[in-house]
């Protein structure tokens, strides 16, 4: 087939008007698990603190005479005080005057479209920062202070590959674990951790892992039963995943986590950390200095994890 000599077509053509969609997608994830699960708490300082302590082993051989005096008194341990430092993170946007006057598609003011964008690359960030395997670091006037990540306090219910360590913790996290050989996830690494877990005292409520071991996680034994009623006249579903798994001391909830290593498996009990805020997510409109609109959005926070021992972490696992 061909066309008739000098049809006048679109792909010559002057003055069509273009076909541009009013709106725009984007597929960016902006889940936050650990966030979102966690406690929240106002600050007062750049390095703040708390106390913990432990309850001494319990004796089955305590046993006193009747009428016995008291001569010598057991000496008293104090508490454990510990500290995380807050750190900043910020965002920043310049809009030129042009572009706020010009008609855009798919929003009508591009500061306002930016900032929302901007801040939920902010809540992506804070999420990695919590999860990152960082020590805290004080911060000078040429360096930046850091808040020590989730990893860098986890000591007690540990389970590391080969030349694999503890992080460094005293008053606060002064080094980051050390990586060990990678593994592969396994229900007996799973297993062994939660039992720690809960030996120390603490409440093993979710699994934190990322996307390659979450698929690993979802063929354990012990994933709750993959079934569903489906009412009559409607098509059943086809379950591929685990939500939940239920172990021998109470069920965890089995959550992905985008912005965690993936080589990280956490076993978290959400009551005991918080996201310490000392100055909330804020946008500050900078000095103008031409034909542009200067902001900065801005947030000053830190982790505090009650008490590392509520949680484990099962490290040093395969990716792919």
């Amino acid at each position: 087939m061909a066309i008739v000599a000098n049809t006048f077509t679109r792909y010559s053509a002057i003055g069509i008007r273009e076909d541009l969609s009013n709106v725009i997608y984007n597929i960016s994830p902006e889940e936050t698990p650990f966030i979102s699960n966690i406690g929240r708490e106002s600050v007062k300082n750049t390095y703040f603190e708390w106390q913990t302590d432990v309850l001494a082993a319990a004796s089955a051989s305590n046993a006193a005479l009747e009428g016995d005096d008291i001569s010598s008194f057991t000496a008293v341990s104090p508490t454990t005080r510990v500290g995380n430092y807050t750190q900043i993170s910020t965002k920043n946007v310049v809009i030129s005057g042009t572009l706020e006057a010009v008609d855009k598609a798919g929003r009508r003011n591009e500061m306002t479209y930016q900032l929302a964008k901007l801040g939920s690359e902010l809540k992506r960030d804070m999420e990695s920062a919590l999860l990152a395997n960082q020590a805290s670091v004080a911060g000078n006037t040429t360096t930046a202070r850091r808040t020590a990540g989730l990893p860098a306090w986890l000591t007690s219910n540990t389970s590391f590959g080969t030349g694999g360590a503890n992080p460094t913790v005293g008053s606060t996290p002064t080094a980051a674990r050390t990586d060990g050989t990678q593994r592969a996830f396994t229900e007996a690494l799973l297993k062994g951790v939660i039992q720690s877990v809960w030996t120390s005292g603490g409440t093993p409520k979710m699994l934190m892992v990322g996307p390659f071991n979450k698929t690993a996680a979802s063929a354990f034994t012990g994933i709750a039963t993959r079934f569903r009623d489906v009412p009559a006249g409607q098509q059943a579903q086809i379950i591929g995943a685990a939500d939940i798994y239920v172990s021998d001391f109470g069920t965890v909830n089995i959550v992905p986590n985008r912005f965690q290593r993936d080589r990280d498996a956490f076993v978290v009990d959400p009551d005991y950390a918080s996201l310490a805020v000392l100055r909330p997510i804020q946008k500050m409109d900078l000095a103008k200095t031409g034909d542009a609109e200067k902001a900065l959005l801005l947030v000053e926070y830190g982790l505090k994890v009650n008490n590392q021992a509520a949680h484990g972490i099962v490290a040093d696992l395969t990716t792919s």
